[in-house]
């Protein structure tokens, strides 16, 4: 393994999330098991007090998760220099079988915890608690990704050697790559910034119905997911290209690094918050209910807020260069 203050703190942490999400897992067992809001038992006030607990616990481990992911990130990039072959994060997630698998993971988990966070605000705002197993449930999946993530982590940090040849991000993101950053490097920039903005054009749409008559908060939820995986793509296709004015460069984390103004983490950033805002207007809309349902609304309206202006930072910075800069995409 390579000693790095930040892959140690990685590792330490992840180990530590791990141990505290089983903790809540197993609360979230005895919660979906007997949780019975109108007795008075023991039991029963045992298990309110440890829903404090768990969210609780939770909610630093949101904050760590999003730290984690952005430093797993920087990491990743920060070490590229000590392989023969990288250039950027790119090439030092190629080392081994890892590296590649845990960045999809923990963008996995990260945005189930978002999720997880808004149905657990949400349904705290209520008396009754209507959605109390519905977030215990999905707790568990989440606990499920929180421990495949640590696994994957340590593997790919444990598994490092400074002597390994690996790829540069050109030769991973090239239009000949037989893989799946190929393909994505292939796609029609314009084809794919048209399919882009049409996908976010969409979600804004039913985002205002949303807000003002309160319906087609599913059509929204799906809008919202979709762009978000549309946004990812049009960043390898076309985005990145424009920042880096070279029409054959379609690297996804090179935009991380100074050159480029740190660009990529307000880019990044922007887009998971809609796509986690909007993930989460859809999910309260499947479990509300009752006399819940106004307040519920609220907080829905506010989520479609937050994801419609999430897209439309992510909008403009990705039109910027497309605007300003003399580079012109033949």
């Amino acid at each position: 393994m390579i000693l790095n203050p930040a892959i140690i703190a990685l590792i330490g942490g992840g180990l530590l999330v791990s141990a505290f999400a089983l903790y809540a897992a197993y609360n979230g067992l005895l919660i979906i098991r007997h949780w019975d809001l109108d007795s008075g038992s023991e039991r029963q006030l045992l298990l309110e007090r440890k829903t404090y607990l768990i969210s609780t616990i939770f909610g630093f481990l949101l904050v760590f998760e999003f730290a984690s992911l952005f430093l797993f990130a920087y990491t990743a990039d920060h070490m590229h220099d000590l392989f023969v072959g990288a250039m950027c994060a790119a090439g030092s997630l190629n080392v081994n079988d890892y590296g590649y698998s845990t960045l999809v993971v923990k963008i996995i988990t990260f945005l189930l915890c978002g999720v997880w966070a808004i149905v657990n605000y949400t349904d705290n705002q209520a008396a009754d608690y209507p959605m109390i197993r519905a977030k215990y449930k999905l707790l568990l999946y989440v606990t499920g990704a929180l421990l495949l993530e640590t696994f994957l982590q340590c593997r790919y940090f444990l598994s490092l050697e400074a002597d390994v040849i690996t790829s540069c991000c050109g030769t991973l993101f090239s239009l000949e790559a037989q893989t799946v950053s190929g393909d994505l490097s292939a796609l029609p920039p314009y084809g794919t910034m048209v399919v882009f903005y049409v996908g976010v054009a969409l979600t804004i749409r039913a985002g205002v119905h949303f807000l003002f008559t309160g319906r087609a908060s599913g059509p929204f939820a799906i809008f919202a997911a979709t762009s978000m995986v549309l946004g990812f793509m049009a960043v390898i296709s076309c985005i990145s290209v424009y920042y880096y004015e070279l029409p054959t460069h379609h690297c996804p984390f090179c935009i991380l690094q100074k050159e480029y103004g740190y660009i990529g983490y307000p880019l990044y950033f922007s887009l998971f918050l809609s796509g986690i805002s909007g993930l989460g207007v859809g999910v309260v809309e499947r479990n509300k209910g009752g006399s819940s349902g106004k307040s519920f609304q609220r907080i829905q309206k506010r989520l479609t807020v937050l994801c419609i202006g999430g897209y439309l930072l992510f909008s403009v910075i990705a039109a910027y260069p497309m605007i300003f800069s003399d580079f012109v995409l033949e």
